[in-house]
């Protein structure tokens, strides 16, 4: 079985409290026996996949296989066509720099719904959604590499793994993967050779 999620922010990708005044994925009601596959920070968004399968483990989360992952980030300031290229070429992070990715301001701008708690606005900041696609995920990394920039994020949203988008899911719910979506998840490598991209379709479930 593979789940997709829309993880809410506030939420740990784990089942059990860790303390903390987070909410865990006990509380959405999922199928017994599945795990999260990989992780997304409480406060990051978005596309979670979940599954009994162990065999997802080593296909989405080994780094050799270049797996897609895809980003919205609300970041300070709108970002020039140099900082869009220093993200692209890859910044240096804890003496390492991070795989070359694609990166772009998003036009039109997305409508999205308000985050609870909201993220914070200064009147002297303007603020910008741009899209980052990598094909590795390390600890923080979009955050990172936004802030290196020169453009903190404000809030992040996973929006698509492999050839699987999160398209019309809402934050809290989750469907069951049919053979179909399951291939679209498995695609990995180079994007730029991808001309095709794939949503999430059909009924939720809360």
């Amino acid at each position: 079985m593979l789940i997709a999620f829309h993880k809410p922010w506030g939420v740990i990708s784990r089942f059990t409290p860790d303390g903390s005044p987070n909410r865990c994925l006990a509380e959405f009601g999922f199928p017994p026996r599945v795990y999260p596959i990989g992780r997304l920070d409480a406060d990051s968004e978005g596309l979670l996949l979940l599954s009994d399968e162990p065999d997802w483990n080593a296909r989405l989360l080994n780094p050799r296989h270049q797996h897609r992952r895809v980003y919205w980030a609300q970041v300070e300031r709108v970002p020039d066509t140099a900082a869009l290229a220093a993200l692209e070429r890859g910044v240096l992070l804890e003496g390492r720099t991070t795989l070359p990715c694609r990166a772009r301001v998003l036009d039109p701008q997305p409508q999205l719904a308000p985050r609870e708690p909201p993220v914070r606005y200064r009147k002297s900041v303007p603020d910008c959604w741009i899209e980052l696609e990598l094909i590795e995920g390390k600890n923080r990394q979009v955050r990172h590499m936004t802030a290196a920039a020169g453009h903190p994020t404000l809030r992040l949203i996973r929006v698509g793994l492999g050839g699987l988008e999160l398209g019309r899911l809402a934050a809290g719910q989750w469907r069951v993967l049919d053979p179909r979506d399951r291939e679209r998840v498995a695609q990995a490598g180079d994007s730029r050779a991808r001309t095709r991209s794939w949503r999430v379709h059909g009924s939720a479930q809360v």
